[in-house]
């Protein structure tokens, strides 16, 4: 029998990178069906997209740098990587928005700081903050659910608008965004944020079909299918409670105080609009540039939640996931250095 010695710490999961990766894909496809009955057709054009793209680009960048192509593609890292910024960019924007997150989530935040392992940013997070602040335009045009539209787009328009920016017919994806019932095109945060500063109540700015009783339709019901995504990958034990429980806590708790105490959305509807569900299982949770300890975890978990409250409620942005995690990250290496744990031994007495 071969003894193979190692240093610390010594992991005893059974589970190989590309093992993770996998079931983290996996526990996606629920959401990313929802988000594509309601959202249409694009959805899956976009997944095609950054998946293609990643793939290039990772197997461009190990060329360069003399590494393996095959070996380090089929971990998964990128794969996930892509599928994150495919769900987090509009279904029907333009192709090249897509294929410049992807690049850039590749080239610049993973493969220049060495690869997996060494980005100090989520890289599919970097790359939608990228893409929001150069392409606002695109990166808002959020058509609303398909039944709410006075004509739901057919499959053949839907392409026709990511690859050409226009339907068969010439409508522009502004002219499509048409829809009955007094429903706008923006996003659930976005209507509720523009109505309340126009000094309406939260009551009158969902009193439209676009919204249920607790968030935007459809909306809710792709948190649901994300946030089942999210149980089943603590039930793999793919990854900690700590973070996505501190985060969901954090906004809970900063939601319920704005609601008591001013004109503000309710618990229901910060947790089950935007990407709130994704982004405390999916993205905080990446294990690369989150914290490494449990104190940590969840010190990283809760800021996570008191950022996506405070952005949303009072910054120029109505969503802040992205926003909240990229920041979060930079202070990684401080909040692991005041909560890693003590060493075995240290302080006991002689």
């Amino acid at each position: 029998m071969k003894l193979t010695m190692a240093s610390s710490p010594h992991n005893h999961s059974l589970k190989s990178v590309n093992k993770l990766m996998l079931c983290v894909m996996l526990a996606c496809i629920p959401g990313i069906l929802v988000q594509s009955y309601f959202f249409g057709i694009g959805v899956f054009i976009q997944l095609a997209l950054a998946l293609i793209t990643v793939s290039l680009a990772e197997a461009a960048m190990l060329t360069l740098r003399g590494r393996p192509v095959w070996p380090t593609l089929s971990d998964g890292s990128a794969w996930l990587t892509g599928v994150l910024i495919a769900v987090s960019v509009p279904p029907l924007a333009p192709w090249w928005v897509v294929v410049i997150g992807a690049c850039f989530a590749i080239v610049i935040v993973k493969q220049l700081y060495g690869g997996l392992g060494f980005n100090l940013f989520n890289p599919a997070m970097a790359a939608y903050v990228l893409l929001l602040i150069s392409f606002p335009v695109q990166m808002t045009a959020w058509l609303p659910i398909q039944a709410l539209l006075s004509a739901p787009l057919p499959v053949l328009d839907q392409l026709a608008l990511v690859f050409t920016e226009s339907t068969r017919s010439g409508l522009s994806l502004e002219q499509a965004r048409q829809v009955i019932d007094g429903a706008t095109g923006a996003t659930p945060l976005d209507h509720v944020k523009t109505a309340t500063g126009q000094n309406l109540t939260v009551t009158e700015a969902m009193d439209n079909s676009a919204f249920t009783h607790f968030a935007g339709e459809g909306w809710q019901w792709v948190n649901i299918a994300y946030l089942l995504g999210g149980l089943y990958l603590l039930k793999a034990k793919v990854i900690n409670w700590h973070i996505p429980v501190a985060m969901i806590v954090s906004l809970s708790i900063c939601s319920l105080f704005g609601y008591v105490l001013g004109n503000q959305a309710g618990v229901a509807f910060h947790l089950l609009s935007g990407a709130t569900m994704i982004g405390a299982f999916f993205i905080a949770t990446d294990p690369v540039s989150a914290s490494t300890t449990n104190k940590g975890r969840l010190i990283y978990g809760a800021l996570i939640g008191l950022l996506v409250y405070l952005i949303r409620q009072y910054g120029g942005y109505p969503d802040a996931v992205a926003f909240s995690v990229l920041l979060l990250n930079m202070a990684v290496p401080l909040i692991d250095y005041y909560t890693q744990p003590r060493t075995y031994g240290h302080g006991a007495k002689k």
